[in-house]
This record gives C-alpha cells, structure tokens and sequence, in this order.
C-alpha cells in the first residue's frame, strides 16, 4: 500500500461535519454565544483528527476566524449578513444545502434550532435551548412563534438527533411534540470561569461606586420572562422600609425589548442611584461582579439551562433564584429558592436569611472537557 493510498484512506476517516453559525451576532444572542464560544473552545483541545467546517456569514466571520488557526478547523462564508435576521432565514432555508453540497458537505451540526426547510441531501443535528415562545408567546411577535414553531417541527420530523441543554428541556420536547426518549440526549452547557480574570475591587468602585459584599448583581437579557421588574421594586421597597440589606442592584447584558420599560420603572420609582444598567461586560469586569457581590439574584421565570447562577455559584456567591423551570436542576438544588418569583415579600425574606451550600455542588458536571468529548462521541455515533 503506497503513501498516497494511505494518506487517502485517512482523509476518508476522517470526521468532517459543518458546524452552522449564521445565526451567531456577536454580542447580541446571549448565553448561546458564550455556549458555542465554550464549546469550540474545548473541541480545539481536543487531540482526535477531525475536520470542522464553521458556516459563516460576512459579519461574523473577523469574530470566528481565530479558530480557523488549528488546521483541523477551516471557515466556509455564506453571502449573507447574520445581522439581517430576514434575509439569513430565507438564505438558509433555500439556499444552505446548496452551498453545502457544493463544497462537498454532507453533515452538518447546528448549535440551535433553526435550520433548512428541507434536509436536501445533508444529515442535520440541532440543538434546542428551550421552546420559550410556546410557553410565552404573549412576549413574542407572531412571525417569531411561527419561526420557532417552524423549526421545532422541523428538527423533530426531520433532523437525525436533537440535543437538549437540560433534563427539564428534554422532557418538555417530548411531551410536546411526542418525541421518542432516544432521538433526545441531553448535554449540559459546558461553562468555564478563569478566577485569575478579573479586575480589582477598586475598579468596580470606582466605575460604579459600589463596596465588596454591599450590592446584588443579574446577569440577564433586557426582555419580560427575566421577571427583572420584580427585582426593581424589591430594590425599591429594601429603600423605601429601610430594610437592613444592600440598597445597590447591578444588572448586566445585553438590550432587548424591556430596557425602556426598566428604565421607566427605575426612574419612576427614584431608583436611579440604586440600580445601574451596565449593559454588556467584559468577563474580566462581570467575574469581579459575581464574586465581590453580597448574592446573585436571578428571577427569571424561564430558562432553559441557566448559566450565570453556577458561574457566580463558581466564585463562590451564593444564589438566590426563582424556583421555576431547569433552575432548580442545573444548581443541583444548592441555591436559595422563591417559590413565587413575583412576591417581593418572599425575595426580601430570602435575601435576609440565605443559606450558602455551594460546597455541595458537583461543578464536574459542567466541564468543559468532559461535556466537549460528550458532544464529539455524539456527533462521531450519529454522523461519523
């Protein structure tokens, strides 16, 4: 067997899947940014021999392009721009496969769940983060549900496998659309905190005039279901009773529909020096956040994974989370619970009395080598 053969016969082993990234607007998609950032992240220290093409649009791709350093991972442009929402649907449902089969792809790994009307010759697995807009379409336009409900229909009837982020995830697709226990896997999202990139104490002083231990902090989108209005008129009512608690919330991320409404509500109730809309941080800025703060709330009432309460729970914050949806799950159960997430009574008595058990926490479950080697056998078993 000559060299050439060999080399041929390796290539033709080798695992060569596209992973679809039209979707990504640096900065503007939230926590599924940092998923797919974190994941990428733990396929390049990996030491199999694979071949991921990242999919690409015109104006995402300066933010991918590092990736492409490792040359088991290459960039394939779409002409389409990830910022034109309208556009990049209607560019991916006709036109994706046909690219895909130019450039010789056959399988492709997409870390959300839109996709291609029709499979056109190309093996697809999706990933889906929750069905949010079914629970609350009241939060959503209608031509948003009938996207999302789209491409969930999709992924179930059409996709080879579905990834979900959360038991509670899993559970609810299959309840849902009636989908059968082994199309579904469950993969938690990989999540990872350099406790040495942080800024100092004194910057986060200086820049918001806050002291260690005397403040709250939230990681959350700008949008209704994060229920942030009910951590405001805690804050205003922590002022307005003189209540013996930090009288500063920090909240931090990135705009949605509701930051007008806060702000609103902020300045009506005279919160202005008490409630800062930081917008988006740096992780060096948002780690010092998590660790110097008194607790991390998150009042969302849907999730459906949850990452920054076991990022501040990594620092070593304690939680205090409403009791709905996959929080409880993904934090174990070693948070401080509100069974009523709309009851400012009930957040001010826990805030009083919160219990810190992050010692009991199994953050291996969240590893990023461990959850990135789960992904790869899983592509490897359905798409290898």
């Amino acid at each position: 067997m000559d060299i050439v053969t060999v080399w041929v016969r390796e290539m033709s082993d080798r695992m060569e899947i596209a992973i679809d990234l039209l979707w990504l607007r640096p900065r503007q998609v939230g926590g599924t940014e940092f998923y797919i950032r974190n994941l990428l992240d733990g396929f390049l220290r990996l030491e199999e021999d694979y071949h991921f093409i990242l999919l690409v649009s015109k104006d995402n791709r300066d933010s991918l392009s590092h990736y492409a350093k490792d040359d088991r991972i290459s960039l394939l442009e779409a002409n389409v721009e990830s910022a034109n929402i309208a556009r990049r649907i209607l560019w991916q449902f006709f036109c994706q496969n046909r690219l895909l089969r130019r450039n010789h792809i056959r399988k492709c790994f997409v870390p959300v769940y839109c996709r291609p009307l029709f499979n056109g010759g190309i093996t697809y697995i999706n990933v889906i983060h929750d069905l949010q807009a079914a629970h609350y379409p009241e939060y959503h336009p209608f031509h948003e549900i009938a996207y999302s409900r789209l491409c969930w229909w999709l992924d179930v009837h059409f996709s080879k496998h579905i990834v979900a982020i959360s038991d509670w995830v899993r559970e609810d697709i299959m309840v849902r659309y009636h989908v059968k226990p082994e199309k579904i896997t469950t993969i938690y999202n990989p999540i990872t905190v350099d406790p040495n990139e942080m800024v100092s104490m004194t910057e986060l002083s200086e820049k918001y005039g806050v002291s260690e231990n005397e403040y709250y902090y939230t990681v959350s989108q700008l949008i209704p279901h994060k229920n942030l209005d009910t951590i405001i008129e805690v804050m205003s009512w922590i002022k307005e009773q003189k209540i013996d608690l930090p009288g500063r919330l920090l909240i931090s991320g990135v705009n949605g529909e509701s930051r007008k409404t806060l702000e609103r509500q902020i300045r009506d109730r005279g919160l202005d020096r008490e409630i800062t809309l930081t917008g988006f941080v740096e992780n060096v800025e948002r780690n010092a956040l998590y660790k110097y703060s008194r607790a991390f709330l998150f009042p969302s009432v849907f999730e459906g994974f949850g990452m920054p309460p076991i990022e501040a729970m990594l620092f070593g914050t304690v939680v205090i989370a409403a009791d709905r949806t996959c929080i409880p799950e993904v934090t174990q159960g070693k948070a401080n619970y509100v069974a009523d997430p709309y009851d400012v009574q009930e957040w001010i008595r826990v805030m009083q009395a919160p219990v810190d058990r992050i010692g009991e926490m199994d953050f291996g479950v969240y590893d990023q080598g461990r959850l990135t080697r789960k992904y790869y056998q899983m592509l490897l078993d359905m798409l290898g």
